[in-house]
């Protein structure tokens, strides 16, 4: 049947970087390695009670990295990486907006934060992609740092500020 062996021919092109264990093993640990620096900050977002939590960082670390390591595997120039990496933060940007609320009643605006953290979460996923485990774990930490402990100290100088 010609249409089985083209389809098989097919199958076996598609699937051939699993043949090769010395890329799909790294690929693997960097993909699963961005999804926990996220899996990190999502966590602390949704522990403290805000929209983007979780899976929303897991996804958008998991998935910055994927385009690097795609772009990488496929030998791409370091001039057509920068594309990439726009492309990648366009979409965070868009992303990021959706995370933006502006409340009506209050006249204040909600969700800058989480799309700063968003966008951060995306830039771990970059260093993750190019290999700088190191440096993408430091990002986290200094997330975490930013988003859990400068949080009380804001509260402080909100107390101290408001009359009354």
């Amino acid at each position: 049947m010609p249409w089985l062996d083209a389809l098989q021919t097919t199958l076996a092109d598609d699937f051939a970087e699993f043949a090769q264990p010395e890329q799909i093993v790294p690929t693997a640990v960097r993909l699963a390695f961005a999804a926990l620096l996220g899996g990190l900050l999502g966590y602390q977002r949704t522990a403290a009670g805000k929209s983007a939590g979780l899976r929303t960082h897991m996804l958008v670390t998991a998935g910055s990295a994927l385009f690097i390591l795609i772009s990488r595997l496929e030998d791409m120039p370091n001039s057509e990486m920068g594309r990439v990496i726009q492309g990648i933060i366009t979409g965070i940007g868009f992303l990021g907006g959706g995370a933006i609320l502006k409340l009506k009643d209050d006249q204040e605006i909600h969700g800058l934060t989480t799309a700063a953290g968003i966008w951060l979460a995306s830039a771990i996923g970059i260093a993750v992609g190019y290999g700088r485990l190191g440096t993408a774990t430091i990002g986290t930490l200094l997330a975490l740092v930013i988003l859990g402990v400068l949080w009380r100290v804001e509260r402080r100088i909100e107390k101290r500020d408001t009359p009354g």
